[in-house]
């Protein structure tokens, strides 16, 4: 290209520029004269103030200009929680075992909600209220069916405004209750000296010959302990030879009935699993009817969830005194109670036994229907004359064992538990034995 053309390019190029400026120019003349210094004294201050944040002065072309007009929006509206209107809110929590409905109120929190006689309206039943203000309403004797609940406002509370429904079961099925969380009590919430009353009835009967040192020939040495046996050190109990402990996690109340967790559980079942005692649990009934030895049974499950249990969850099967609300039960009820227990707790997936006195086991219960559980007998002579079958053998309840303050139960174990296997779910590979001629104890190896 020659020289010619390319300064006529140039041109064109610069003309078309200063063409484009202008043309900027004259749509924007106050910023053009702001730039050039040339604006009027009142538009730079404008100009200044907007800069620096200042309101602008009205104009048509100011489209921000609703958001700094004070009577443009509503007044701001605070709200209260809806509880400060009307009370707590709470729910209903529904569950049935056979024939029975059981319905809890708790609050948000999932608490019982107590000190107040709520009422139910079931369809086709009428009305129910919390007599006793427990925050539980029972019924039992229903016919297997569909029911529909509402929960009656009640002053101080929020309700909810929905009906619920649950069906109703012909047949017991032994199977853990979800919502039994609700129903466990600590000592602080009972008269713990007129519930826990149980009566050693072994004791009552032993004829004191029995061996109170943790030294024996036969089975496997071990103890069992609750609240009663206070603070224990789990390291010298391991290192005095212990080779397992069945611990106790909770009873039923022998007055109110009310489910009661042992204070020392927890504390017990950690400290000897961290000491590699392998551990069992019990549970002191009072049950009376087989929909509350199931609540027993899940109890139990409940809290042995998250522990390494190897030995069986055994019931122990004892009187309170003669005052206790199952005490007066005949052998065929008590056992008929026991069972359902016993096959909620296998139907988790644990071992299940009864333990008992050999004057219990030959009176107060029928053992021939428990044939598929381990028993654990409790009885305190030199040698047992039980003569039915036993897979455990509480042979004394005046022990003495180092870590253990008080006197303690001694135990032989015949049963062989394998603790390698999977311990979510229990022990497995063993077998309980007893010489039912003789009534002696076989020699088992240790």
């Amino acid at each position: 290209m020659d020289s010619k053309k390319m300064r006529t390019m140039l041109i064109a190029m610069i003309a078309m520029f200063a063409v484009l400026i202008g043309v900027i120019a004259a749509l924007n003349p106050d910023t053009v004269k702001q730039k050039l210094g040339l604006a009027e004294s009142g538009q730079a201050e404008e100009a200044a103030s907007m800069e620096e944040g200042a309101e602008p002065a009205p104009n048509g072309n100011d489209l921000s200009a609703f958001l700094r007009d004070e009577t443009f929006f509503d007044p701001e509206v605070r709200f209260k929680s809806i509880e400060s209107y009307s009370g707590r809110r709470v729910s209903m929590i529904m569950s049935s075992v056979a024939k029975d409905l059981r319905i809890m109120i708790v609050d948000s929190a999932g608490r019982l909600v107590t000190g107040v006689p709520f009422t139910v309206q079931i369809q086709e039943l009428g009305e129910y209220t919390d007599t006793d203000e427990d925050g539980i309403i029972y019924l039992d004797g229903l016919r297997a069916g569909e029911y529909s609940v509402s929960l009656v406002e009640v002053q101080g509370y929020i309700v909810p405004n929905t009906v619920n429904t649950i069906q109703v079961r012909q047949q017991v099925e032994y199977r853990v209750l979800d919502d039994i969380e609700y129903m466990i009590l600590t000592e602080n919430d009972v008269d713990a000296e007129k519930e826990d009353t149980f009566v050693n009835s072994a004791a009552d009967s032993a004829d004191g010959s029995e061996n109170t040192d943790l030294e024996f020939g036969n089975g496997r040495l071990g103890i069992d302990v609750s609240k009663w046996n206070q603070s224990i050190d789990w390291q010298k109990v391991k290192d005095a030879g212990v080779e397992f402990a069945i611990i106790r996690c909770g009873y039923r109340g022998a007055m109110s009935g009310a489910l009661i967790l042992d204070p020392m559980f927890e504390s017990n079942i950690k400290g000897a699993v961290a000491a590699g005692i392998p551990v069992g649990v019990y549970f002191y009934t009072q049950a009376i009817t087989e929909v509350e030895a199931i609540e027993e049974a899940s109890m139990v499950i409940s809290l042995i969830g998250d522990y390494d249990v190897d030995y069986p969850v055994f019931l122990d099967s004892e009187s309170a005194g003669g005052s206790g609300r199952a005490d007066q039960l005949d052998a065929e009820q008590r056992t008929q109670f026991h069972k359902a227990f016993l096959e909620t707790i296998a139907a988790s997936g644990y071992e299940a036994g009864v333990y008992a006195s050999k004057n219990w086991l030959n009176d107060r219960i029928d053992v021939t229907q428990l044939s598929q559980y381990n028993i654990w007998l409790a009885e305190y002579a030199d040698a047992p004359s039980y003569d039915q079958y036993y897979d455990m053998w509480q042979y004394t309840s005046r022990g003495t064992v180092d870590g253990i303050e008080t006197k303690v139960d001694l135990n032989l174990c015949y049963m062989n538990i394998d603790t390698s296997v999977d311990h979510a779910r229990g022990a497995a590979g063993y077998s309980g034995i007893v010489d039912g001629d003789s009534g002696n104890v076989p020699t088992v190896d240790r």
